[in-house]
Parts: structure tokens; C-alpha cells; sequence
């Protein structure tokens, strides 16, 4: 049965749970499927949404939901990844024992880097025990949504949970994608398999699956006890989503929560931008009327670090030589100097030259784009420099020489890619 909603009465726990626990953010993976886009960075340094980066998401929700005590745990290519945290993130007070700290892999244990997402959470015991923790959030560092974690941390304890795994509805032909999960109609856990060829169904309703969303919650203790276990095991690949969530199953109380909006019990908002479509679509959204997901949100602020820009400027009003944005999203210190921007998501300090038009496209920071140029349905990098009269996403056999045209047909367009003379 699908997992039954959150109890609405879990609130009256939130502040006391959510200050005693820790977090630990998975940033370390390599976000392969996002091709050249993660050629330079990690996947949770990748730009979203117009000014943040993916990563900034998981971070709000730390900070809004009251837990204050983070550490994100990197790897691959995680320079501007580490950079972005230190700029956007030092805010936190030291003093009251809140903190945002970024910890590289470093060999702690042994000659091995990180071998999966439970060894990289085994090598940092010592780094847990130091904050003793009663409650540990072990995260996804690489996903697109806003959520409260206090009310999950109540879900567990009012649960006697030892693990509660966060879980979202998802079709079935995607669910091979996720961890998928069986639950009883009470929400406890009695299958998880990570990425399956045929994912198992939810019970009367053969076109839906239940997915993990990469959330974990763990009792502190038992955090330690089962990844000691798994370390001195040598058929284990060290992941919490192949290893120790299914061999925690028949002997832990482990339950599933249902990440719905407590009132209405609709699914809420939650993206896996892990695929240049994916990406390319969760971005487009934003460009709506009435997104999905909320970024003007007021009471759950989107938190992130920004260089000071001035506003965006539109320039020129001739005919064929109009500066304008139409459905679109332009960040600052952008200038569209006589060309037309439609329903398009443009970051910062982005230059769109004459008679240019730009459509249904993501355009990264610090990109030009020369005179008489059409771009459509493309995602441009940052710090691309389109030449004069050039046109991408117009006939895509052409672009297949040059760029990467991704089954749906967006184009994506790096730096090097425009320097290549092939």
C-alpha cells in the first residue's frame, strides 16, 4: 500500500529533534549522466534555477528546518563546490555550535577514498562522535525540493523507528532509477531494492512505484554499529541503498515516510536532476506561471551565495532591434541589447547581443551571445561565447557534430565545444 501521510500532530517535536541532530550531505558523487555539464564541477555545484546551485536546496532545508549542525562530505571535482559553501554558507555561529563544515575525503581509514555512500559516512565516524548526535540525517546532496526534516525526525521517534527512509511516488519505467521500496499499509519497510530491472509496483497501482528519495534517518548509535558491521564485510559495496538498508530490514524496525504536504496529502515537489533532460526540464519550470515549486516562497527562503550584480538591462526599442524578455527569468547584471529572450532562464551576467533570439533555453552565467544568433531548446554553459550568426538547436543533425543533443532533443553547449574547430 502506498505509505499513509505524516502525522500533522509531529510539530509539537520539532524544535527539541531537530537541534540535537546532525546532518551529512552526500556531495561527493561524479553526476555522470549530466555529461560535459559536470565535466569542471561536482553535480551539487551545478547552477539551478537562475542564482543557486543544486546543492543550496538540501543546505535551506537544513537551516530552515532549525538543524544547524552540517557537514557535507565531497570528493570528485569539488573545488567551486567548496568554494560556493564556504562563501555562501560561513554564516553560521560557531560559538552556538552551529556549523556548515565541508570535509574532503582524506584516506581516514586505510589507503581507500570514499568506496560508496556508507564507507564515506564509516570514514567520518569520528567526526560524528565528536557532535554526539542523537539523530543522524544522512542526505542526498544532489536533488531539487523543499522540505521540512523536523517532522520526519518526529515521524521516527513517534515510530520507535532505528531507520526512516524519506520516499516520493514515481512512474514505474522511472523507477529503475531509485531505490524502490514495499512497505505494509503501517509504512514499514519489507523490500528495498536499489535500481531494479522491474521495479515492484505499489498494490493497485501497477503504473506507480515508491522510490527512495535518498533521505536516511538514523538512532546515532546504530548509525556506528551497522557501518562497522558492513566495513569488515568484504561482499558489501558500502552504500546504504545496496547493503545497509536491505540487510537492516528483518531484524530493525525500519519505516518508510511519505514525503506528501500534510494537509492535502499530494505528492510534493521533488526532482532527480541527474539527466541533461531532467536538468533541462526542472529548470523550464521555474519559467512558469505558477511553478511547482516555489522559489518566491517567503517562509522557506532558498539560501545561496551570490556576487553583488547590478539589476538586468534591456536596451534598445527598434524594430528587429528590441530589447526584451518574454515568460522568461533574467538574473542581474544580464544586458539584452536589442534581441528578444522567450521563455528562457538566464544567470547572471549574461550578454545577448542584436536581432538575437534566445527560446526555451537554460543560459548559464557569464555567456555571450553574439548578433543575429537563435538559440532554442539548449542548455549553454557557463562562460560559453556564441560567435555571430550562429544558430544551436535549429537543425539538430548539425548540432550532433558538435554539441550533445540529448533523446529529446536539447542541446548542450560548453566552452570547449565552441573552441573546437571540428
Amino acid at each position: 500500500m502506498s505509505p499513509l501521510p505524516a502525522n500533522s500532530g509531529s510539530g509539537r517535536y520539532v524544535s527539541r529533534l531537530t537541534s540535537g541532530a546532525l546532518a551529512i550531505i552526500m556531495a561527493g558523487g561524479r553526476g555522470e549522466r549530466l555529461k560535459q555539464l559536470t565535466t569542471g564541477r561536482a553535480k551539487p555545484a551545478t547552477p539551478f534555477g537562475g542564482k543557486f546551485r543544486i546543492i543550496d536546496f538540501v543546505l535551506s532545508n537544513c537551516v530552515n528546518s532549525g538543524i544547524r549542525q552540517i557537514a557535507v562530505l565531497t570528493q570528485y571535482k569539488s573545488q567551486s563546490l567548496i568554494e560556493h559553501v564556504q562563501r555562501g554558507w560561513g554564516y553560521l555561529r560557531g560559538e552556538f555550535g552551529e556549523f556548515v563544515d565541508v570535509i574532503p575525503a582524506q584516506q581516514q581509514i586505510g589507503a581507500h577514498w570514499y568506496r560508496g555512500t556508507a564507507d564515506a559516512v564509516y570514514q567520518n565516524l569520528d567526526y560524528i562522535r565528536t557532535h554526539r548526535p542523537k539523530h543522524v540525517l544522512v542526505l542526498a546532496g544532489d536533488h531539487i525540493y523543499t522540505m521540512d526534516y523536523g517532522p520526519m525526525i518526529a515521524y521516527h521517534v513517534e515510530k520507535h523507528a532505528d531507520i526512516t527512509v524519506g520516499v516520493v511516488e514515481v512512474p514505474r519505467e522511472r523507477a529503475r532509477e531509485y531505490g524502490v521500496l514495499s512497505v505494509t499499509e503501517f509504512n514499514r519497510v519489507v523490500r528495498f531494492s536499489e535500481k531494479p530491472a522491474e521495479p515492484e509496483p505499489i498494490p493497485g497501482r501497477p503504473g506507480t512505484a515508491l522510490a527512495s528519495m535518498g533521505i536516511y534517518i538514523f538512532n546515532a548509535d546504530l548509525l556506528e554499529e551497522l557501518l562497522t558491521a558492513d566495513a569488515a564485510r568484504e561482499d558489501t559495496q558500502r552504500d546504504f541503498g545496496r547493503n545497509i538498508i536491505p540487510a537492516a530490514i528483518e531484524e530493525l524496525q525500519v519505516f518508510a515516510y511519505a514525503f506528501q504536504d500534510v494537509r492535502t496529502r499530494a505528492q510534493a515537489y521533488w526532482r532527480d536532476v541527474g539527466t541533461l533532460d531532467a536538468y533541462y526540464e526542472a529548470n523550464m519550470e521555474l519559467v512558469y506561471v505558477r511553478p511547482e515549486l516555489n522559489i518566491y516562497d517567503e517562509e522557506w527562503p532558498i539560501w545561496t551565495y551570490q556576487l553583488q550584480r547590478p539589476p538586468a538591462k534591456f536596451i534598445l526599442d527598434e524594430d528587429g532591434r528590441r530589447g526584451m524578455a518574454v515568460n522568461a527569468m533574467v538574473a542581474g547584471g544580464c544586458i539584452i541589447s536589442g534581441a528578444l529572450v522567450r521563455e528562457s532562464l538566464l544567470f547572471s551576467d549574461v550578454r545577448v547581443e542584436e536581432r538575437s533570439v534566445v527560446q526555451a533555453s537554460v543560459v548559464l552565467p557569464r555567456v555571450s551571445v553574439g548578433r543575429d544568433c537563435v538559440v532554442q531548446r539548449a542548455i549553454l554553459d557557463e562562460g560559453c561565447v556564441v560567435p555571430d550568426g550562429m544558430q544551436i538547436g535549429v537543425d539538430l543533425a548539425a548540432d550532433q557534430s558538435r554539441f550533445e543533443v540529448t533523446a529529446k532533443g536539447v542541446v548542450l553547449v560548453t566552452p570547449d565545444m565552441l573552441r573546437d574547430p571540428a
